[in-house]
């Protein structure tokens, strides 16, 4: 966002002598002794930790407004309100009065001048410094990396991803994302974006007014975050990057409260969709895409017009068929979808756990059968018939016409009472493997023995009792083990603690070879 407190906040010269001795990311605050995440003060350059260390850069910011609400302002203290400060790993500026990243720069460009010079500094860092530092990083890395495996120790290579502010339901949905494997090593594969020439070579891009939007690219910062997550070379990464392209192109999830992890999925999606639509890095999204033909030639699902990636794997189509009560008349449309929204049937709302005895399991075939189901429309959702010409009784039913490479599953767990959006918290039951769609095609008898057979990839699991609240996590399968993603801690799981978790969101893959599992 643009601030408007810039001119009054950043009073210090760019190579100012208060700065601290030694490298900015290494920096201690000058309260708790800390070096993890230091922050600057861009009014009096003093260096404080971020809020998820001990939050004293933002007490610095209370405690300088503590005057200025008790007294009259004078006009010094008008002018000098510490409300802006400067990340000194990422070099991003956050103002606690807009409670929010900043993106502009004062008339003199002074921010972008710190910036520099802390860069600067950063650079001409004693190499033994900076080389003991690094060596220390990797060791500290790689022994939070090793598990027991069948007895033998095993280095783990999954990485988590730092929570930036309540981003836990974006971290979920991209630790999803990067184990489906047909769509991560798609993305991994697109040609990276040119590196710049000269000074800027090798620089952090920082996005200012006069820059515009037209240089973000979700499909790039996507990309580089796909690839990171499984190098397995630092204990977790940081996705700024693309939650600033996010911010840029999705407003709805500007700010650091907490948000649906379905919602953003279906806008990540869309918005990938798009954007490969018009090409990418100057490379056609058809001469990407046919380079893959099991994607192209397969694929029938648009949305919004040409198939990309995104549609190609997680495209179906729904028939919608709408009956009128009064005179009989059938009416179907053909709808594509990118995942399929299930209620909870209202007879398992009240059984919260799986071992909890009274009353049947609800189950995903149940969440599935409340779906497709024959149903009777009440009178808010009166069908316009053409026959009839005026509005009419009827019902409707849905078949699935045409079932995606990956079917992603999204549990109604939020749903609105009055004035409040309540969580159904109750244990649904799902399988791990051989989930069978067939009984749910328009046309079963056209699909092949296996076609219609899903296999679990990954769960988003939501934690608390409301939307607005709570924590994200997600389970997924790699090369045959299950992990638990929780932000920037990876841990080793089991099939058992997968089953028992109480399912947001489902990604099923379509199974592709033959296997003597169990079908549901």
């Amino acid at each position: 966002m643009e601030c408007p407190h810039l001119g009054s906040s950043v009073c210090i010269a760019p190579d100012s002598a208060k700065f601290p001795q030694g490298s900015p990311s290494s920096w201690c605050c000058s309260v708790c002794r800390s070096n993890k995440s230091p922050w600057v003060c861009l009014t009096c350059s003093s260096v404080h930790c971020g809020r998820y260390v001990n939050g004293h850069a933002k007490k610095h910011y209370e405690d300088a407004q503590i005057p200025m609400t008790n007294h009259k302002k004078t006009e010094k203290q008008e002018k000098v309100q510490h409300t802006v400060c400067m990340d000194c790993s990422s070099y991003s500026t956050y103002c606690y009065r807009c409670d929010d990243f900043v993106v502009n720069d004062t008339k003199l460009g002074l921010v972008q001048k710190v910036r520099e010079h802390l860069q600067n500094l950063e650079n001409s860092a004693f190499p033994s410094d900076r080389h003991r530092k690094r060596k220390l990083l990797e060791n500290s890395s790689l022994n939070s990396k090793l598990l027991k495996v069948n007895g033998s120790t095993t280095a783990l290579c999954a990485t988590g991803l730092r929570n930036l502010g309540n981003t836990c339901f974006m971290n979920a949905i991209l630790q999803s994302l990067s184990n489906i494997q047909q769509f991560c090593c798609y993305f991994k594969e697109l040609p990276a974006v040119e590196l710049r020439n000269g000074k800027t070579a090798g620089r952090r891009t920082y996005h200012t007014r006069s820059q515009g939007d037209n240089n973000v690219s979700l499909v790039e910062e996507f990309r580089k975050t796909l690839c990171a997550l499984w190098q397995g070379s630092q204990t977790a990464f940081s996705p700024e990057s693309l939650f600033y392209v996010v911010w840029k192109i999705m407003p709805n999830f500007r700010g650091y409260q907490q948000q649906d992890a379905h919602e953003f999925m279906r806008y990540l999606l869309d918005h990938l969709h798009l954007e490969l639509q018009g090409g990418f890095n100057g490379v056609s999204r058809s001469v990407i895409l046919q380079e893959n033909s099991s994607l192209s030639a397969s694929n029938k699902c648009c949305i919004n017009g040409a198939s990309t990636v995104v549609t190609a794997i997680f495209g179906g189509i729904l028939q919608n068929e709408v009956n009128c009560l009064i005179c009989g008349t059938e009416s179907r449309k053909f709808d594509p979808f990118l995942d399929l929204s299930l209620d909870i049937p209202s007879q398992f709302r009240n059984k919260r756990t799986k071992n909890q005895e009274s009353g049947p399991m609800c189950t995903l075939r149940d969440c599935l059968r409340s779906f497709t189901d024959l149903e009777e429309l009440d009178e808010t959702e009166l069908y316009m018939c053409h026959k009839c010409k005026k509005k009419q009784k009827s019902t409707k039913k849905f078949w699935i016409q045409k079932l995606p490479k990956v079917l992603c599953l999204h549990l109604k767990r939020f749903h609105w009472t009055a004035y409040l959006r309540n969580k159904v918290d109750t244990y649904v039951e799902f399988p791990l493997r051989g989930l069978d769609m067939k009984c749910y095609l328009l046309e079963p008898e056209n699909s092949g023995p296996e076609s219609c057979l899903y296999d679990l990839a990954a769960v988003v699991v939501h934690h608390g009792s409301g939307v607005g609240s709570g924590h994200y996590t997600a389970y997924a399968a790699h090369e045959g083990r299950w992990f638990h993603f929780n932000d920037s801690t990876v841990t080793l799981t089991d099939e058992e603690t997968v089953v028992k978790a109480k399912a947001y969101i489902l990604f099923y893959v379509e199974r592709q070879a033959k296997s003597g599992s169990d079908k549901l």
